[in-house]
């Protein structure tokens, strides 16, 4: 007679241990369980490296302000022998400078003075807002949904381009660690997010836009969400009305900073067996893989892209350029290089949002065209699939194609790839030269123009967005 089984049994059945990664040549990745550390553990960290950290209060204090966790796996890729000017370090663990001296100065202040805790909440809530948490007016990116007897805007979704929808899912409200220049930093410490309850409303909107052709699960980040919530999303995809859906993006760190979701973690198989499935039925999954420096390529990376490719997934990465983390050509030539030699595609060079600790980070557009250039020129053409330097603002995404010198005026010329009207797409226009601009609406027109061709359609757009807005809270 055979043993009942006990609810120990059953226990160690769904929590058996992950098994380690064996790659076709024989290496063995080993599992790397997922561990945070957050803005209470910064000075652990430190001593756990044998290091007295001078700058320790500061980013304790900046780590107030823009949220901070890392994990096992990044601290372990961190040269700490020299880690003030290590990228990783740079691009994980807060800054001093991310502050202004006076912002950082008021904050200390308090903390020296004992004021309370809602106060000092207060004046940090105060200092974010200032911040521009929600850069090229993304709240007007809402879509609103039409019903017989009302409509109402969809806190979660956004639908800026018209062959794409935006998703941010509850569960996707984190990440494996934080950017130090996140542009949604706002999504983890600030109150007015962009979050969907559940799937209702996203298939509900595009069974009425077909024009969409394209999803893009964002976030926080999509990779921390469990295979059962990926499945809630893509298998309904595959129904008839939803065959003017062709591709799903999702926009992810986790193949650097937690590359174990992909290979070893309890539900990889069940995630690339969601992906398999769900590309079986003629659609097509995209990784937009965010890179930003080449040493996060590491031997699981690797196999994690392998893994992926396998079962049909296409990886496309990208980056914004970072002072302090990769303003080098070298840096994006060789990073560039690496994955297209792991099968990945180069896809953007974004330019620093003008949100959160950009004035420790930005790149000014004329260094960050040279870097871009002399980074194309380093390499073959399988790497000129990348685009950039590109600006994410609210008119659409505007590229700097280069400087010239047109009607003797020095001008950059730049080029709408994706713009808020179909109509300004691949539209190209002239700015004046400016070597300190590092946003779009830092740049004038050239030739003596008083506005850009876009700026009054626009101006018209968002009023009349507004107004639609008003009428679904009327």
């Amino acid at each position: 007679m055979s043993k009942q089984k006990t609810l120990a049994d059953e226990f160690k059945i769904q929590f058996v241990k992950p098994k380690n990664w064996e790659c076709t040549d024989g290496h063995v990745v080993e599992h790397k369980p997922y561990k945070k550390y957050l803005r209470t553990d910064i000075k652990d960290i430190f001593e756990s490296k044998g290091i007295i950290d001078p700058y320790l209060r500061q980013r304790e204090i900046v780590a107030q302000v823009y949220p901070f966790k890392i994990n096992q796996h990044i601290i372990d890729l961190i040269d700490w022998d020299h880690y003030h000017f290590d990228p990783l370090f740079q691009l994980t663990f807060p800054q001093p400078d991310m502050l202004l001296p006076d912002e950082l100065i008021k904050i200390e202040q308090m903390l020296d003075d004992n004021c309370s805790r809602e106060q000092i909440a207060d004046a940090i809530s105060d200092l974010r807002g200032d911040k521009n948490p929600a850069p090229a007016n993304q709240a007007s990116n809402r879509p609103i949904i039409l019903e017989e007897d009302h409509s109402y805007e969809c806190e979660g979704l956004q639908h800026k381009y018209t062959k794409t929808c935006l998703m941010f899912h509850r569960n996707a409200q984190t990440c494996h660690a934080y950017c130090t220049y996140c542009f949604r930093f706002n999504q983890f410490v600030g109150k007015d997010k962009f979050l969907e309850q559940d799937t209702v409303n996203l298939h509900k909107y595009l069974k009425q836009h077909k024009e969409i052709s394209d999803i893009l699960i964002t976030g926080g980040d999509p990779g921390t969400m469990k295979s059962d919530v990926f499945k809630e999303i893509l298998e309904p995809l595959t129904e008839p009305d939803f065959k003017h859906i062709k591709n799903v993006r999702m926009g992810t760190k986790a193949l650097t900073y937690h590359p174990y979701r992909f290979l070893t973690d309890p539900d990889a198989d069940s995630l690339l067996e969601c992906f398999e499935n769900f590309i079986s039925h003629g659609k097509h999954v995209s990784i937009m893989a965010h890179f930003s420096h080449f040493n996060e390529i590491t031997r699981p990376t690797i196999e994690a892209v392998k893994r992926l490719r396998k079962v049909g997934c296409n990886i496309r990465t990208q980056a914004p350029i970072m002072r302090y983390i990769n303003d080098n050509p070298l840096v994006w030539s060789t990073m560039w290089e690496k994955q297209v030699q792991y099968g990945m595609i180069p896809y953007y060079m974004f330019v620093a949002r003008d949100t959160g600790p950009q004035c420790y980070f930005e790149v000014p557009l004329a260094k960050a065209l040279y870097i871009f250039s002399e980074a194309r020129k380093k390499m073959s053409g399988l790497s000129h699939t990348a685009r950039g330097p590109s600006m994410s603002s609210g008119p659409g995404k505007v590229c700097v194609l280069g400087k010239e010198r047109v009607a003797g005026e020095d001008v950059f010329v730049m080029k709408f790839l994706q713009g808020r009207l179909d109509s300004w797409c691949d539209r190209v226009f002239f700015a004046k030269y400016d070597e300190k601009a590092t946003w779009l609406d830092q740049l004038q027109p050239a030739f003596g123009e008083k506005e850009f061709f876009f700026e009054t359609e626009y101006r018209d757009y968002l009023a009349t967005k507004k107004n639609m807005v008003a009428q679904c809270h009327s």
